[in-house]
């Protein structure tokens, strides 16, 4: 099948495929005309692909994935290792989140939000702090 139809099966753009292949994460075969060729099997890895990356999962953890995905003398534990690893990524990244969130909530609670020009936040952005807010006065 061509690439607008393993897009349509696999759930992904047809650029999606063609970066994919570029970094060889898939390697469809070629029809005697040049054009890509894609298997079925192609298509269910593009979709293992798209549900990897929905889950957050990089490039790189990908390839891991998708080698031992094909290997059948992998060891469970060396997937496990790769998503419990992502996990600690997702929640760090959730930490740093509700640290911005709680910074901007207090922000917004500190802004007058009227008329006048001074505003807490944009100070907290430029990094301005109240002594030298009191030096500039």
């Amino acid at each position: 099948m061509n690439v607008g139809d393993a897009a349509e099966r696999s759930g992904l753009p047809a650029k999606t495929i063609r970066y994919y292949e570029e970094i060889g994460l898939i390697r469809p075969a070629r029809a005697d005309n040049g054009y890509r060729d894609y298997s079925g099997d192609d298509v269910h890895r593009l979709a293992f692909l798209r549900r990897a990356r929905n889950l957050g999962f990089s490039i790189d953890d990908c390839r891991q994935l998708m080698a031992l995905y094909q290997d059948r003398d992998r060891a469970s534990h060396d997937v496990r290792e790769i998503a419990a690893a992502h996990v600690r990524a997702i929640e760090e990244k959730v930490r740093e989140l509700q640290s911005m969130r709680a910074t901007l909530q207090k922000l917004i609670h500190a802004c007058h939000g009227d008329d006048r020009p001074d505003c807490p936040i944009l100070d907290d952005m430029a990094g301005v702090v109240e002594d030298e807010k009191a030096l500039q006065a």
